[in-house]
């Protein structure tokens, strides 16, 4: 009998090791970010053994979240204005993206989350019943920079490739740390011109959007790169010539598109405003039209930069439109080479609006800019 319980014991003991052990729940979804119907924000982020967790969001302090039972810190912001912002939680120094939201905010150094607070269709950057464009993204290898790189083209709602009407070309530029998706990924310019053209605020154009790294090796070294004068130079210089030789070129073989000084415009943002400046300023063949949002990263020897500038440009150009936030730590740099334009006696626009270096305010500047562009005879 002994040894009959314990060879029942043992025939048991393989079941038992093999039946299904109860699992804990797994907690409920965190749902985040979570916009509410007066413009409020709440962001959770599900860390319990983190012991501090910030909300970095775009334009704003960093502020604290706070952690409740199951581990999950949250936050809810004052109501914001309808925008779309950039946002990552900082945990314990680590800034991380949502694991909750799809939406990213692409970036060669630092990806982060997207939240999009709606307002009404009559805002530029909201996506409304208008006829819409197309956007196209080409590849190519450059043998001014060395490498394979793309552009984006934004095509209007009328563009047909077998008709005969042509067009003009805005090209424009993204900012440091960005790729050439930053103006449709993150600043809806394709959004935008399609609600300025259906509402005949501006005439139909081409969007040409390229990679703005003349030297790449200058965004590996992250924020000191821009600080490094050959550096820069070299990034600008190439920039310049890849524009120039190799992407205008093939845009004007490939689109339907006006190939003269006047049916095309520079403009940019950051380091694609101070690129605008210093390309298109200095290629008034090639340029009638030149925009910078909250310029940075150029040298500050204007007189060396833009040698040929003088009086006799106003008779070149249709439009030098300077525009910065107010909050933005590049304002003195903005307003210094506006007063140095000045003492020039050159002919520009200078637009200071709220707002700091941010996209809130660069899809506001492009709105504002893309109105004025090509409206001249002929053009």
């Amino acid at each position: 009998m002994k040894h009959t319980l314990i060879g029942l014991a043992l025939s048991v003991l393989p079941a038992l090791a093999q039946a299904p052990q109860a699992q804990p729940a797994p907690p409920p979804p965190v749902i985040s970010p979570e916009v509410h119907p007066d413009s409020t924000v709440t962001f959770r982020f599900r860390a319990p053994n983190a012991k501090d967790v910030l909300l970095a969001r775009e334009g704003a302090q960093r502020a604290p979240m706070q952690r409740d039972e199951q581990g999950v810190w949250t936050i809810t912001t004052a109501p914001l204005e309808p925008d779309l912002y950039g946002y990552s939680f900082i945990a314990d120094g680590v800034a991380l993206i949502d694991p909750s939201n799809h939406v990213m905010k692409p970036n060669l150094l630092g990806t982060t989350s997207m939240v999009h607070v709606p307002g009404p269709s009559s805002l530029p950057w909201e996506i409304s019943n208008v006829p819409h464009g197309a956007i196209h993204r080409h590849f190519y290898k450059s043998d001014v920079v060395g490498d394979y790189r793309d552009y984006y083209v934004y095509t209007p709602a009328a563009y047909d490739p077998a008709a005969k009407k042509i067009y003009p070309v805005l090209y424009l530029l993204h900012g440091f740390s960005d790729d050439a998706r930053g103006w449709t990924a993150v600043g809806r310019a394709h959004v935008i011109l399609d609600n300025l053209i259906a509402q005949g605020k501006a005439k139909p154009m081409l969007i040409v959007m390229p990679l703005g790294y003349g030297a790449p090796e200058i965004v590996t070294r992250g924020g000191t790169g821009l600080r490094d004068p050959n550096l820069r130079t070299r990034n600008y210089d190439r920039f310049r010539d890849a524009l120039l030789t190799e992407v205008i070129p093939q845009v004007e073989k490939t689109y339907r598109v006006a190939k003269d000084r006047n049916s095309r415009a520079i403009a940019g943002l950051s380091m694609g405003g101070a690129e605008s400046l210093y390309v298109g300023l200095n290629a008034l063949d090639h340029f009638a039209w030149v925009g910078a949002f909250s310029a940075g990263g150029a040298s500050e020897d204007y007189n060396a930069t833009f040698p040929s500038l003088d009086a006799k440009t106003n008779g070149q150009l249709h439009l030098l439109w300077i525009a910065c936030g107010t909050e933005d730590r590049l304002i003195e740099p903005n307003r210094k080479f506006r007063a140095w334009l000045a003492s020039k006696d050159i002919r520009h626009v200078d637009i200071e609006t709220p707002g700091a270096h941010t996209w809130m305010v660069w899809r506001r500047n492009l709105a504002a800019f893309a109105p004025l562009l090509f409206q001249v005879k002929g053009t």
